[in-house]
């Protein structure tokens, strides 16, 4: 055990000190670059710990920069180089993440779709959708079901957009690519669109990448020891790139099966081949990550990316956070179908974000179409559901200096939803919205 008790956070805040954390960072930092050596994490990790307890002061308490600084200095020194770089640039991109926030920029990013906003936007003040103010006068007026029309329709059409988007180069065409990050809504629009492609004469076939996991002891673990299934780095890119290739190019490939409860890959499972007259379709969070299909050319591929790109104005006078919609969809979504805590969804969300903006949205712009999966209406249900939580995490995790994102996100939602009417009744949704993926009630198989 070692004698160091605590450590200083770039908050100011004194946390418990915890090695392993430091053998996680050195671990998935390894695994960016190929190497999946856990036991030399943890050696090194040894490493970083021994040189901080050289410090004569019995009182010591290393900030956690001095901590990183150790980690980079040990990495460097057994010979590591990539692996620090690796490292380096991560703790590069949250440091100049930090003082964007910080700083409250105003530059635009360029990894937000600007045409499209502007275009939700227009759809939302024209009817009336634009600020909570606006959204609770229509349901206070009884308008509610008439919400739940539109905004479905307003996806429906964007439905019909990305199949007519693909159908025009059907010929050319042989992958199809449905990505977003956590919660989007990947899975009921790849069924919506996929019923409509298939009214068209084209034939779809899925490849599920979730049987390419790495064996659960060579998975990198997040900051709290949990293993990490949000990186692309946990999928075996290398082997997922050469089955698609092969099936692009009607080669039979031999498809394995990642057995969950295990947590261990069975190689070469089951044949699959793709016929002429069929397209591969691949539905994940990664599917823009360059890795996954290196060697299919972009033309024989279509790019689907998804996002609630919801434009609402809070009471505050800032937008609501998609990032928000997304994590209160996923707390309903696995507490109803996975017996999933939602309280430990809030705890781990800032690592799902983070893996987002590495890993998922700097793709963005590589997408052929983009999809808005927000529904207007879906904050009014979420209010009914969530309010008396959110307002209990804000509270809780206040006096947690472990906890300070999620004590972030908890009052900034919890505020949200006091301020807009809730809805108990979800009966006027239909049986096949995307929002029926996450509360329930839904007619497609998923």
């Amino acid at each position: 055990m070692s004698r160091i008790k605590n450590v200083i956070k770039r908050s100011g805040a004194v946390v418990p000190f915890t090695p392993e954390r430091i053998s996680n960072a050195i671990y998935r930092a390894a695994v960016a670059v190929g190497g999946r050596n856990r036991a030399l994490a943890e050696e090194l990790a040894h490493q970083v710990v021994a040189i901080l307890e050289q410090n004569p002061d019995p009182d010591y308490t290393p900030h956690i920069e001095e901590i990183q600084d150790v980690v980079e200095k040990v990495l460097i020194e057994n010979g590591h180089a990539r692996v620090a770089k690796a490292y380096i640039l991560y703790r590069d991109e949250r440091a100049r993440h930090r003082i964007q926030q910080d700083a409250q920029t105003t530059r635009p990013s360029e990894n937000i779709p600007w045409a499209k906003i502007w275009h939700v936007l227009d759809w939302a003040v024209e009817r009336g959708l634009h600020t909570v103010e606006s959204l609770n006068k229509r349901i206070d007026a009884g308008e509610f079901s008439q919400i739940v029309t539109e905004s479905e329709a307003a996806y429906s059409v964007e439905i019909e957009n990305a199949a007519r988007a693909i159908l025009n180069r059907w010929q050319e065409l042989k992958l199809i690519l449905i990505t977003g990050p956590s919660s989007s809504g990947k899975t009921t629009t790849t069924i919506r669109l996929a019923e409509k492609l298939d009214s068209a004469g084209m034939q779809l076939v899925t490849l599920n990448v979730d049987n390419y996991f790495f064996d659960l002891a060579m998975h990198p673990k997040d900051e709290f020891g949990d293993y990490d299934f949000e990186t692309p780095h946990a999928l075996d890119l290398d082997l997922i790139n050469d089955h698609v290739k092969r099936l692009v190019h009607g080669e039979e490939v031999l498809v394995p099966f990642y057995d969950f409860k295990t947590g261990k890959r069975k190689p070469d499972q089951t044949p699959m081949r793709l016929k002429t007259d069929q397209l591969l379709l691949i539905d994940s969070l990664h599917g823009l990550y360059p890795a996954m299909t290196a060697d299919v050319e972009n033309a024989r591929k279509f790019r689907l990316y998804l996002e609630p790109l919801l434009q609402m104005k809070g009471v505050d006078g800032e937008y609501v956070h998609w990032t928000d919609i997304r994590m209160m969809r996923r707390m309903l979504r696995d507490a109803s179908h996975r017996a999933y805590d939602p309280r430990r969804t809030l705890e781990h969300w800032h690592y799902v974000r983070s893996s987002e903006l590495r890993h998922i949205i700097p793709n963005l712009n590589s997408a052929d179409a983009l999809i808005n999966s927000a529904m207007p209406y879906e904050l009014s249900i979420y209010a009914a559901r969530l309010k008396d939580e959110f307002q209990q995490w804000a509270r809780e995790f206040h006096v947690d200096p472990l906890k300070e994102d999620a004590y972030t996100r908890a009052k900034r939602v919890a505020s949200l939803l006091n301020s807009i009417t809730p809805v108990e009744d979800d009966s006027p949704v239909p049986t096949n919205s995307l929002i029926r993926e996450f509360i329930g009630g839904s007619s497609l198989k998923y």
